[in-house]
């Protein structure tokens, strides 16, 4: 099957039964990829909007950590590409690693962000609280205080190394597109 649309995906997170609140934030996280993707010439577009916007179609079922595993097999389910399988499951922090997924009782697979497009997804992620867009520092201390330090200092590396693809720090986006982006597919949806 071929890379959704906005609008497939959009309908595929309303048949999940994801909430109003899920579908704005995933719209915002698809906004702040978007403008990645203005610096970040050599990644698959379709692939990384696609994957922004279906992230946390797991959260119908849960909203622990659990979310990115049972999301990826709901996009598997739906027949879609492998890749966006890949970035659902991959896009928690900047990856978990196989401590990490012991730690979390995770069923055992590869939760590392490893494609530009993985990673561009799961940073996005990372640069949206709920519905704001934030700087890459607000994921960072919410895992210091988690105890989280190996996923820290890997969204701070994966930070670095997309901002470098960039050609700027990506802590920028929130200046470029606002705090609070204006998100044209809620409007059509009337979601909000």
């Amino acid at each position: 099957m071929s890379i959704p649309t906005d609008r497939e995906c959009i309908d595929y997170l309303i048949e999940a039964g994801c909430k109003k609140r899920v579908i704005i934030h995933c719209c915002t996280v698809r906004a702040v990829a978007e403008e990645m993707l203005t610096g970040i010439k050599d990644a698959d577009g379709d692939l990384v909007i696609a994957g922004a916007l279906l992230h946390d179609i797991g959260r119908a079922e849960d909203h622990s950590i659990m979310h990115a595993y049972i999301g990826s097999k709901m996009v598997e389910n739906l027949g879609l590409p492998k890749e966006l399988v890949d970035i659902v499951r991959k896009h928690t922090g900047a990856g978990l690693d196989a401590d990490d997924v012991a730690e979390m009782g995770l069923p055992a697979g590869d939760y590392m962000p490893r494609t530009l497009e993985e990673k561009i997804v799961a940073h996005a992620d990372n640069l949206v609280s709920d519905n704001r867009v934030v700087t890459h520092e607000h994921s960072v201390s919410k895992l210091v205080l988690k105890g989280a330090f190996r996923g820290a200092d890997r969204v701070e590396m994966l930070h670095m190394e997309l901002s470098d693809y960039y050609g700027a720090d990506l802590d920028v986006i929130s200046s470029k597109i606002g705090e609070f982006p204006k998100l044209k597919l809620i409007d059509e949806y009337d979601l909000e």
